[in-house]
């Protein structure tokens, strides 16, 4: 392959990783209006971005198995049309089910894997994961300031639209610039494995999300959690005995492969999960609109951007154990900066957070892309890069799960939805209960005073 053509393919990998991960973050700022116009409860806001981060997870193993098998080209065109046509129907949904369901379908359309065997090793593929690392960290931190803006001047609907063109261009080009490879040795899918470890992953979420509803002692969540718990043994032993397993349990005596994928869990379950919530502070608690939102993502957006460039640039020339622990410890100091905000804090107090955060997430992604494939075989590269995937998409929906369970079980979740409706929806309560009286608006303003403020009244 000519050294355009490479640089095609990257060019096209990294628009469509774009695009994927964008549509994890793109909805955050869309969140309330959805909850508003199509009734949505807490739950279903979850399921919005889990139920399209859980079925990502599941295929990505299976796309990168079918791409080695079937041809690369043709799964990553086959995964765009799918991707495009279920954006389509989630902007047209008119209610939460079908948004959800049209999202998991998403998912589905997303695990793709089309990347590292492009590129040799050193200074280009260096190069190659940086600009495939600050895809990533911008389309994780922009998201937000694309969704608010499209939120805000057109409506939810547009953050899927927006799929629609971008998707049908990335087929064409591909198509055109793009040449087919596959790795002549493999034959069969791994379906004991894509049925056990999908259907855990469902119930370990399910548990996580209705856990404070139900009863963290209830026979639901403890059965939820005991199948979550015995099909995820059965999907290791399955692994471990068929001949072509989709999660080759050998790959992970490799401590450098085992390391990236913890890096890659750790960082989506904390610092990437957060953001749905975070934005649902910043609009319902703080009040802020969608766009001014989007806006406050910016300093980790272009920290993070500028970070990836270094971080590709890292690589061969520090060991990427050094690269990866500064980033963890730049990701974790990150997360105790944002700690302790409350609903008297201003956004500033996330400034700090942000700026470290967008530094650690920025030099991480690119090393640990280029890590993940270049430890093991070419003809493997496909589905390498599909169990990093993996353990990004499984971190967010786990992290969704888990920080929106302490987050109810410490009785929040009225502010963090903004379920309360009315100008109680946002941090401004007295304030506008205040401008209210002076107008002689009381009594239309007592009537959307949710329950938890009533005895203040």
């Amino acid at each position: 392959m000519s050294e355009v053509a490479k640089w095609w393919t990257l060019g096209l990998v990294s628009v469509a990783t774009f695009m994927l991960l964008l549509d994890i973050t793109v909805v955050n700022t869309a969140l309330p209006a959805i909850r508003e116009d199509l009734d949505a409860s807490f739950t279903d806001l979850q399921w919005v971005i889990d139920a399209y981060a859980l079925t990502l997870a599941a295929f990505v193993l299976v796309a990168g198995s079918l791409a080695d098998r079937l041809g690369r080209r043709r799964v990553f065109v086959a995964g765009l049309v799918i991707f495009t046509i279920s954006s389509l129907v989630a902007g047209f949904a008119g209610d939460p089910t079908t948004l959800n369901v049209s999202r998991a379908v998403q998912g589905v359309g997303g695990a793709l894997a089309l990347i590292a065997q492009e590129f040799a090793p050193g200074r280009k593929r260096g190069t190659a994961m940086g600009v495939y690392g600050a895809t990533i960290g911008a389309a994780v931190a922009i998201g937000p300031l694309i969704g608010g803006a499209l939120t805000e001047g057109i409506g939810w609907e547009s953050v899927f639209f927006l799929n629609v063109p971008i998707g049908i261009a990335a087929v064409g080009v591909t198509y055109w610039k793009v040449r087919e490879s596959r790795d002549p040795d493999a034959t069969r899918i791994d379906w004991a494995g894509v049925g056990t470890f999908s259907v855990a992953l469902f119930l370990l979420v399910l548990a996580l999300l209705r856990g404070n509803e139900e009863g963290w002692g209830s026979g639901l969540i403890i059965g939820l959690f005991a199948g979550a718990a015995g099909l995820m043994v059965a999907f290791l032993i399955a692994e471990s005995r068929v001949r072509e397993p989709m999660l080759p349990l050998g790959l992970f005596k490799i401590r450098s492969f085992a390391g990236v994928q913890i890096a890659a869990f750790g960082v989506s379950s904390t610092m990437f999960a957060l953001f749905l919530y975070l934005t649902l502070y910043l609009q319902n608690v703080l009040g802020l609109s969608p766009f001014e939102a989007g806006l406050r993502y910016l300093p980790i957006t272009v920290t993070s951007f500028f970070a990836a460039a270094i971080g590709g640039a890292l690589i061969g020339r520090v060991p990427a154990r050094v690269v990866m622990g500064v980033s963890l410890g730049a990701v974790g100091l990150s997360l105790l900066l944002m700690g302790g905000i409350s609903a008297d804090s201003e956004w500033t107090t996330l400034l700090p957070g942000f700026i470290v955060g967008g530094v650690g997430v920025g030099l991480l992604n690119p090393v640990v892309a280029d890590t993940a494939v270049s430890v093991v075989s070419t003809r493997q590269s496909g589905m390498a890069a599909g169990i990093n995937d993996t353990f990004r998409q499984v971190g967010v929906a786990v992290g969704i799960a888990v920080w929106g369970a302490i987050l109810i079980g410490r009785g929040s979740s009225e502010i963090a939805s903004g379920l309360g409706g009315g100008p109680f929806g946002t941090g401004d309560a007295p304030r506008e209960l205040i401008e209210a009286t002076s107008a002689g608006a009381l009594p239309e303003v007592l009537e959307s005073v949710p329950p938890e403020f009533q005895g203040l009244v």
